[in-house]
């Protein structure tokens, strides 16, 4: 089945209202439409084989570093501090491999899904079909990047459980060491935990419309994906140049790693806050210029 017959429900032509009704119609089958969309959207991101494959890497990493730990323990001094007090409590496993896979592994997941979104669909030839639909161009638009934001959590979601579940299996759980020096109860430290998985996926979700804008600039998935990855990899680069630290508030990876401010105790927010502001600057943006570019865009012909 298509992408537009899994919208529609039906390939037959839709029945004409009658007159004096027109004006009422729209409006619930518009939201019913929106909704059908995104759970379309959701099942054709999940049912691909590659995206699938995806998850399972992105599983995979913590569950590879926790038993590497496990065979044999970081020595003192060495490696990050995450991964150096694995074996103090369980749930370091997931941070310390959120805090690995943001660099390549978790962008590179938003950039094949972005570059799906718009690009895949215009290059199968489906994008037509679904703007034959009563569907308008910006709710379209809307339910690709909510999809992408999904996304961006369930990846997340995917890392952060797979390595607690690895994590308290091999090295258990009890107090956990903060930044600060205390230690947080078991399910502060769990909240905790949940908050730097939300504030990545925040990170995430907003690279996700980087790569939305890109995705309606070609009718090439591999090329928008790619773009997104150089993208993703000139930011870390230039977030490490001294010489151009006036750039660096503005870069969009530039706070991502000050989730392990969400690790003192009490926290400290300015650069959560600061980071979360520039996401949104970010998302609101792109967001923009992909609806101005794909609202005027030639998708029908």
């Amino acid at each position: 089945m298509s992408v537009a017959e899994s919208v529609t429900g039906s390939t037959s032509a839709p029945t004409s209202a009658p007159s004096g009704t027109a004006a009422a119609g729209p409006t619930p089958w518009g939201r019913r439409l929106s909704g059908r969309l995104l759970w379309s959207e959701l099942a054709l991101i999940g049912g691909r084989r590659r995206n699938q494959m995806g998850l399972l890497v992105l599983a995979a990493v913590p569950v590879l570093m926790a038993v590497a730990v496990r065979i044999s323990a970081p020595r003192a001094g060495r490696g990050p501090d995450f991964l150096s007090s694995i074996t103090s409590n369980g749930l370091f496993v997931p941070l310390a491999a959120l805090g690995v896979e943001m660099g390549l592994f978790l962008p590179l997941a938003i950039a094949m899904l972005s570059g799906d979104s718009v690009a895949g669909e215009a290059n199968l030839g489906t994008l037509r079909y679904l703007l034959t639909v009563p569907v308008g161009r910006t709710r379209l638009l809307a339910v690709k990047y909510a999809s992408l934001v999904i996304g961006a959590v369930w990846g997340v979601a995917v890392v952060t459980v797979a390595g607690a579940i690895a994590g308290i299996a091999l090295f258990g759980t009890g107090p956990m060491p903060t930044l600060s020096g205390t230690e947080l109860p078991f399910w502060t430290a769990v909240w905790r935990v949940v908050l730097v998985g939300l504030y990545i996926a925040a990170g995430l979700a907003a690279l996700g419309a980087v790569g939305l804008f890109i995705s309606t600039l070609t009718e090439q998935p591999l090329a928008a994906t790619v773009a997104l990855v150089i993208f993703t990899i000139l930011s870390w680069i230039a977030d490490a140049v001294p010489q151009i630290a006036w750039l660096h508030p503005w870069l969009l990876v530039d706070q991502w790693q000050a989730f392990a401010d969400l690790l003192r105790d009490p926290p400290f927010w300015d650069n959560i806050a600061r980071g979360l502001w520039v996401d949104l600057g970010y998302a609101v943006v792109f967001w923009l210029l992909a609806w101005a570019r794909f609202s005027g865009k030639d998708v029908t012909s």
